[in-house]
This record gives structure tokens, C-alpha cells and sequence, in this order.
């Protein structure tokens, strides 16, 4: 009777922090100010933890919500408050995106009505056919592909100083 109950709170669960992630990533379409879009894509980053974590992943769960909503977002956040507050997409409150994200928003909609009333594929298996195993994962990433990690993030860095040298080159001109 317990175990049926926490099944189904498991995963009323799962579909509320999926579903949270989607909204937030919506909003993220057709907001206008940076600093509101920077916020929905850190509660979106934080409901996909929760996601991770409920699927038993607690590995990529706290990588997520560790490096993803603990540092880069803690960056982009200072990178967008370096910027200047009296742009002109600060003043409209929607984004032109709004129509299209909504017929976005029912056709998934639609999509995961007819995916939750028919039979759902099975979870996903390694090249094998094995399932998952996170301490294989965990060797592979920390092995192997710590470099590819490591050059992503050197690429975020390069992308905000690039953007910081538009906005200065930008200043300049509206100035001189």
C-alpha cells in the first residue's frame, strides 16, 4: 500500500518537474529582458536536476544543479548585468515569439497526451543493449572526455568576452 503510494507520488513528481522545465523553457522563448531570461533558464537547469534525480541518476543530478546552475549561470548572470539597462528590448514584454511558442506549447502538448494514452517506449539501453551504468559513465567522462569538458567551458568564457566586446564596440559608436 506504501510502495503504491510513493510510485505514484514518484511520479506525479516526475511529470511536475518535467512539466515545470518545459513552461520554463517556454518562458525562456518569450521573455524580453535578459535578466528574466537568464532566471527561467536557471529554474529550467534546477527542474531537469530534480528530473535526473528522480530517474536515479543522481550523478548527472548534481552536475547539473553543481555546474550548470552554480557556475555558468552564476557567469551569464554577471555577463548580463554588464549590460546596458536602457536597451530597447527591456522596454516590450514579450518577445515576437510569443504565437509561435504557444502552437509550440499545444503541438508538444498534443504529443504527450497521445504518448502518455498509448505505450510508452521502453528506457533507453547502452550499444549493447545493456542498461545504464552510471560508474561506467562516470569512468568514461572522467577518463576519457575530461578534455571535451574542459574546452566547452573555455568556449563559454571566449562567447561572453565576445559578447562584452560588442557591447563595448556597440558604446563606442552611440558615444563618438
Amino acid at each position: 500500500m506504501i510502495h503504491d503510494f510513493l510510485a505514484h507520488l514518484e511520479t506525479l513528481l516526475l511529470w511536475g518537474f518535467a512539466g515545470c522545465a518545459f513552461v520554463s523553457a517556454s518562458l525562456m522563448l518569450v521573455l524580453r529582458q535578459p535578466m528574466r531570461v537568464a532566471m527561467a533558464l536557471v529554474s529550467c537547469m534546477v527542474f531537469l536536476g530534480g528530473v535526473y534525480g528522480l530517474l536515479g541518476v543522481h550523478f548527472i543530478a548534481a552536475f547539473q544543479v553543481l555546474i550548470y546552475v552554480g557556475a555558468v549561470m552564476v557567469f551569464m548572470v554577471y555577463a548580463i548585468m554588464l549590460l546596458d539597462p536602457r536597451d530597447e528590448s527591456a522596454t516590450a514584454k514579450y518577445s515576437k515569439l510569443l504565437w509561435p511558442g504557444i502552437i509550440g506549447f499545444a503541438l508538444l502538448a498534443e504529443a504527450l497526451a497521445v504518448g502518455y494514452w498509448n505505450d510508452l517506449p521502453h528506457a533507453p539501453r547502452g550499444a549493447l543493449g545493456e542498461p545504464f551504468d552510471i560508474a561506467r559513465f562516470s569512468t568514461a567522462f572522467l577518463t576519457e572526455y575530461w578534455l571535451h569538458f574542459e574546452l566547452t567551458s573555455v568556449l563559454l568564457l571566449a562567447a561572453v568576452v565576445a559578447a562584452l566586446a560588442v557591447i563595448k564596440e556597440n558604446r563606442r559608436h552611440e558615444r563618438g
